[in-house]
């Protein structure tokens, strides 16, 4: 990542946190978690303090690529200690040709996406059902309200990385299709919402239902 990028970045996150902030304010500079068990107090004291304690290193490269193509790497403040109480998150979403990223939405944030390199298809849907969705390339910046699906997928011809910033620093993540067909709903509620068949149905299942280790 060359150095104007990571400066956009830097930017680009501080001036989304102070316009759209969502999670309460802090009540002090920042807390980093006391991780010390023989302690009371839940934040490190200040003076103890580095910072390493500010600094994530994380997103340097992509992550791994799942069998569809995405590589996602989502830090919050249990990877990156210095987020906690500063309500956001962010994280580095990397597309292969032709891969997406599934719709999807986050309960308790918006999120901001600001393409590093590639292009994407990308858009969410309102209330009304209505989709807001484009192309966008290298330097565009993209917004999807709180609680709205959304999606994204790489219609060029090489890699596209995108860098995600939520005002919350737990957004959560609830992808539809795992909604739908990998939380047990049951089987003849969804054959008569989507006029599937019951084999339809199992075949669903078994592409998203949590793998069991």
């Amino acid at each position: 990542m060359s150095k104007i990028y990571a400066v956009l970045l830097l930017l680009f996150c501080l001036f989304y946190q102070e316009t759209f902030a969502s999670d309460p304010d802090p009540v002090q500079d920042f807390c980093i978690p006391n991780t010390r068990t023989s302690s009371l107090e839940s934040c490190k004291n200040p003076r103890l303090v580095t910072p390493d304690d500010f600094v994530f290193s994380g997103v340097k490269t992509p992550g791994n690529f799942s069998d569809t193509g995405l590589s996602a790497i989502s830090v919050n403040q249990a990877k990156f200690p210095g987020l906690n109480t500063l309500g956001m998150s962010f994280v580095r979403a990397d597309l292969k040709p032709g891969a997406i990223n599934p719709p999807h939405f986050h309960p308790r944030a918006t999120e901001t996406v600001y393409v590093l390199h590639g292009k994407l298809y990308s858009g969410f849907v309102d209330s009304t059902n209505r989709v807001f969705a484009k192309v966008i390339e290298q330097g565009d910046v993209m917004v999807f309200p709180r609680g709205l699906v959304h999606f994204q997928m790489n219609v060029g011809k090489s890699t596209a990385t995108v860098f995600g910033c939520f005002n919350s620093q737990n957004p959560g993540t609830q992808k539809i299709p795992n909604v739908l067909f990998g939380s047990g709903i049951n089987d003849e509620l969804l054959e008569k919402a989507f006029g599937l068949s019951l084999k339809q149905i199992s075949m669903m299942r078994r592409r998203f239902l949590p793998k069991r280790l």
